[in-house]
Protein backbone atom coordinates (compact mmCIF):
# COMPACT_ATOMS: atom_id res chain seq x y z
CA UNK A 1 0.00 0.00 0.00
CA UNK A 2 1.28 3.40 -0.71
CA UNK A 3 2.45 6.05 2.09
CA UNK A 4 0.32 8.16 0.06
CA UNK A 5 -3.74 9.12 -0.62
CA UNK A 6 -5.34 11.96 -2.38
CA UNK A 7 -7.51 14.10 -0.28
CA UNK A 8 -9.96 17.26 -0.98
CA UNK A 9 -8.06 19.52 1.74
CA UNK A 10 -9.10 23.05 2.95
CA UNK A 11 -6.42 25.00 3.78
CA UNK A 12 -8.62 28.33 5.31
CA UNK A 13 -12.13 28.67 6.05
CA UNK A 14 -14.56 28.93 3.45
CA UNK A 15 -10.87 29.08 0.73
CA UNK A 16 -10.45 26.99 -1.95
CA UNK A 17 -10.80 22.94 -1.83
CA UNK A 18 -7.97 21.33 -3.13
CA UNK A 19 -7.17 17.50 -4.51
CA UNK A 20 -3.65 16.96 -2.56
CA UNK A 21 -1.44 13.74 -2.10
CA UNK A 22 -1.32 13.53 1.99
CA UNK A 23 0.10 10.79 4.10
CA UNK A 24 -1.96 8.13 3.60
CA UNK A 25 -2.81 6.96 7.98
CA UNK A 26 -2.85 3.68 9.34
CA UNK A 27 -5.63 1.90 11.21
CA UNK A 28 -5.52 2.84 14.88
CA UNK A 29 -5.39 0.55 17.86
CA UNK A 30 -9.69 -0.59 18.10
CA UNK A 31 -9.79 0.73 14.99
CA UNK A 32 -10.08 0.24 11.22
CA UNK A 33 -8.44 2.08 7.80
CA UNK A 34 -11.30 2.34 5.31
CA UNK A 35 -10.71 2.44 1.81
CA UNK A 36 -13.71 4.65 0.94
CA UNK A 37 -15.84 3.46 -1.50
CA UNK A 38 -18.91 6.12 -1.27
CA UNK A 39 -18.62 9.30 0.30
CA UNK A 40 -22.08 11.92 0.95
CA UNK A 41 -21.89 15.44 0.77
CA UNK A 42 -23.76 17.21 3.61
CA UNK A 43 -24.89 20.73 4.80
CA UNK A 44 -22.58 20.26 7.78
CA UNK A 45 -19.69 19.68 5.41
CA UNK A 46 -20.49 23.35 3.98
CA UNK A 47 -20.81 24.38 7.76
CA UNK A 48 -17.43 22.82 8.45
CA UNK A 49 -15.70 24.45 5.58
CA UNK A 50 -17.09 27.93 6.33
CA UNK A 51 -15.90 27.44 10.08
CA UNK A 52 -19.23 27.50 11.42
CA UNK A 53 -18.21 24.21 13.36
CA UNK A 54 -16.32 24.51 16.48
CA UNK A 55 -14.63 20.84 15.96
CA UNK A 56 -13.21 21.32 12.96
CA UNK A 57 -12.15 25.10 14.28
CA UNK A 58 -10.50 23.25 17.13
CA UNK A 59 -9.24 20.49 15.45
CA UNK A 60 -7.27 22.46 13.02
CA UNK A 61 -6.58 23.35 9.40
CA UNK A 62 -5.26 21.93 6.77
CA UNK A 63 -8.77 19.54 6.76
CA UNK A 64 -10.51 17.39 4.63
CA UNK A 65 -14.26 17.24 5.28
CA UNK A 66 -16.71 14.16 4.98
CA UNK A 67 -18.60 12.11 7.46
CA UNK A 68 -21.22 10.40 5.31
CA UNK A 69 -19.26 7.04 3.95
CA UNK A 70 -18.98 3.41 3.77
CA UNK A 71 -15.95 1.43 2.22
CA UNK A 72 -13.41 -1.55 2.43
CA UNK A 73 -11.82 -2.56 5.67
CA UNK A 74 -8.03 -2.17 4.05
CA UNK A 75 -6.28 -2.42 7.64
CA UNK A 76 -6.87 -4.02 11.05
CA UNK A 77 -5.43 -2.26 13.86
CA UNK A 78 -4.14 -4.30 16.99
CA UNK A 79 -7.38 -5.53 19.35
CA UNK A 80 -10.16 -5.11 16.63
CA UNK A 81 -11.80 -8.54 16.40
CA UNK A 82 -15.33 -8.12 14.33
CA UNK A 83 -13.89 -7.21 11.22
CA UNK A 84 -11.43 -8.28 8.52
CA UNK A 85 -9.45 -7.20 5.93
CA UNK A 86 -12.09 -6.90 2.59
CA UNK A 87 -15.26 -6.46 4.67
CA UNK A 88 -17.72 -3.55 3.05
CA UNK A 89 -18.65 -1.87 6.02
CA UNK A 90 -20.92 1.05 6.97
CA UNK A 91 -19.98 3.94 9.34
CA UNK A 92 -22.12 6.16 11.18
CA UNK A 93 -21.88 10.07 11.41
CA UNK A 94 -21.21 9.63 15.60
CA UNK A 95 -18.16 7.37 17.01
CA UNK A 96 -19.58 6.77 20.32
CA UNK A 97 -17.08 5.35 23.17
CA UNK A 98 -19.24 3.25 24.90
CA UNK A 99 -18.28 4.43 28.75
CA UNK A 100 -19.27 7.69 29.21
CA UNK A 101 -22.65 8.37 30.84
CA UNK A 102 -24.31 8.20 27.76
CA UNK A 103 -23.42 5.35 25.88
CA UNK A 104 -24.00 3.91 29.75
CA UNK A 105 -27.83 5.26 29.07
CA UNK A 106 -27.90 3.64 25.72
CA UNK A 107 -27.64 7.28 24.14
CA UNK A 108 -24.37 6.95 21.86
CA UNK A 109 -25.79 9.66 19.57
CA UNK A 110 -24.68 11.63 21.86
CA UNK A 111 -21.51 10.43 23.82
CA UNK A 112 -19.44 12.57 25.52
CA UNK A 113 -16.27 11.31 24.15
CA UNK A 114 -17.79 11.16 20.51
CA UNK A 115 -15.53 10.85 17.30
CA UNK A 116 -17.01 12.37 14.21
CA UNK A 117 -14.89 12.08 10.92
CA UNK A 118 -14.83 15.03 8.74
CA UNK A 119 -15.24 16.85 11.96
CA UNK A 120 -12.93 15.94 15.25
CA UNK A 121 -10.62 13.80 12.49
CA UNK A 122 -9.95 13.76 8.96
CA UNK A 123 -12.68 12.58 6.80
CA UNK A 124 -13.91 10.73 3.97
CA UNK A 125 -13.30 13.49 1.04
CA UNK A 126 -10.00 10.71 0.46
CA UNK A 127 -8.98 7.36 -0.85
CA UNK A 128 -8.29 6.51 2.48
CA UNK A 129 -9.89 7.18 6.54
CA UNK A 130 -8.95 5.56 9.87
CA UNK A 131 -11.53 4.69 11.66
CA UNK A 132 -11.13 4.71 15.56
CA UNK A 133 -13.85 2.11 17.70
CA UNK A 134 -14.63 -0.06 14.84
CA UNK A 135 -15.96 -3.10 16.88
CA UNK A 136 -17.96 -0.74 18.49
CA UNK A 137 -19.40 1.58 15.86
CA UNK A 138 -19.50 -0.13 12.37
CA UNK A 139 -22.03 -2.32 10.44
CA UNK A 140 -20.99 -5.10 7.94
CA UNK A 141 -23.06 -4.41 4.83
CA UNK A 142 -25.06 -6.82 3.15
CA UNK A 143 -24.22 -8.16 -0.58
CA UNK A 144 -27.35 -6.23 -1.48
CA UNK A 145 -26.68 -2.66 -0.11
CA UNK A 146 -24.84 -0.57 -1.95
CA UNK A 147 -21.76 1.62 -1.49
CA UNK A 148 -23.69 4.43 -2.10
CA UNK A 149 -26.69 3.57 -0.16
CA UNK A 150 -24.95 2.67 2.99
CA UNK A 151 -22.90 6.29 2.84
CA UNK A 152 -26.81 8.21 2.94
CA UNK A 153 -27.43 6.02 6.19
CA UNK A 154 -24.47 7.58 8.80
CA UNK A 155 -25.75 11.02 9.36
CA UNK A 156 -29.42 10.90 8.20
CA UNK A 157 -30.21 7.85 10.24
CA UNK A 158 -28.11 9.05 13.34
CA UNK A 159 -30.41 12.23 13.50
CA UNK A 160 -33.62 10.90 12.59
CA UNK A 161 -33.02 8.10 15.30
CA UNK A 162 -32.02 10.61 17.67
CA UNK A 163 -35.17 12.65 16.57
CA UNK A 164 -37.60 10.16 16.48
CA UNK A 165 -36.96 7.53 19.01
CA UNK A 166 -34.16 9.48 21.50
CA UNK A 167 -36.04 12.71 22.04
CA UNK A 168 -39.72 11.98 20.50
CA UNK A 169 -39.72 9.27 22.26
CA UNK A 170 -42.36 7.60 19.49
CA UNK A 171 -43.97 4.11 20.30
CA UNK A 172 -45.70 1.52 18.13
CA UNK A 173 -48.97 2.42 17.15
CA UNK A 174 -48.31 6.23 17.71
CA UNK A 175 -48.29 8.69 14.10
CA UNK A 176 -45.84 11.36 13.55
CA UNK A 177 -45.93 14.40 11.06
CA UNK A 178 -42.74 15.57 10.24
CA UNK A 179 -42.95 19.68 8.90
CA UNK A 180 -39.06 20.19 7.13
CA UNK A 181 -36.44 18.16 7.71
CA UNK A 182 -33.88 20.39 6.99
CA UNK A 183 -31.05 18.73 5.06
CA UNK A 184 -32.35 15.17 5.26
Amino acid sequence: MAATMRAAVYRAFAGPITIEEVPRPSAPAGGVLLRVKASGVCRSDYHGWKGYDSDVAEHGLPFTPGHELSGVVAQIGAGTTKFQVGDRVAVPFILSCGSCRQCGRNRPTICEAQAQPGFTMPGSFAEFVAIPRADRNLSLLPPKVSFVQAAALGCRMTTAYRAVIQQGRVQPGETVAVFGCGGL
